[in-house]
């Protein structure tokens, strides 16, 4: 599980400039394309190291170590994730969202169905933080529902179900809650969508 960064306030119209240069002595500088590349790249390689990798080849745990239904008993072969392990992970990620966020307030936009659970898990943990914590962080909870796949096969033809209004997107700060991104098709059409809004931030928990 990672949160990702992807996309921040949009450019002025020069697309080689993103920041013009204010009147000399007043401490800004401008800051290209090329820089801003970096910074992105660096900033998608933090968060990429705050993962854990599971290789191709894991063969997971043995299931002497752990309990389990007996009637699964005859399909199962291994264990790859424990449970406690995701759970962690879902509350260690609570705590980047908090560092991340640095106002007090957040919309969490979560993709139904499969997103339901991880997002009602991941927002109590913020919750709890925020109560142990001397900051507070608000989250208003959306949810959409997407259509985007054809014949079984993603595709970037992306269609929300129920309303595509976000307007109320506008200038917030938004994470967008996703239990799996599989080809990534699907949550590129949705944050392009996102961007019409023109929210203040947008990251990807997922």
């Amino acid at each position: 599980m990672s949160l990702i960064s992807l996309q921040t306030s949009p450019p002025p119209n020069d697309p080689g400039v993103i920041a013009q240069p204010d009147p000399p002595d007043s401490g800004s500088r401008t800051v290209t394309l090329k820089q801003l590349t970096m910074t992105a790249a660096e900033d998608v390689d933090r968060e990429l190291k705050r993962g854990i990798v599971i290789k191709d080849d894991w063969p997971g745990y043995s299931l002497d170590l752990f309990t389990y239904p007996e009637h699964y008993h005859e399909d199962i072969e291994n264990v790859y994730i424990p449970h406690g392990i995701i759970k962690n992970r879902i509350e260690r990620l609570a705590h980047y969202v908090m560092e991340d966020f640095e106002e007090d307030k957040m919309v969490v936009l979560c993709v139904l169905k499969g997103g339901y659970k991880f997002c009602v898990d991941l927002v109590e943990f913020i919750k709890t933080l925020g109560r142990n914590s001397n900051r507070y962080l608000e989250t208003r909870v959306e949810f959409i529902r997407l259509k985007s796949y054809l014949n079984d096969q993603s595709t970037e033809d992306l269609h929300i179900v129920g309303s595509s209004d976000l307007s109320f997107l506008r200038g917030k700060s938004v994470l967008i809650v996703e239990a799996i991104v599989d080809t990534g098709k699907t949550m590129k059409a949705l944050l392009q969508h996102v961007e019409t809004f023109q929210p203040k931030m947008v990251k990807v928990a997922g």
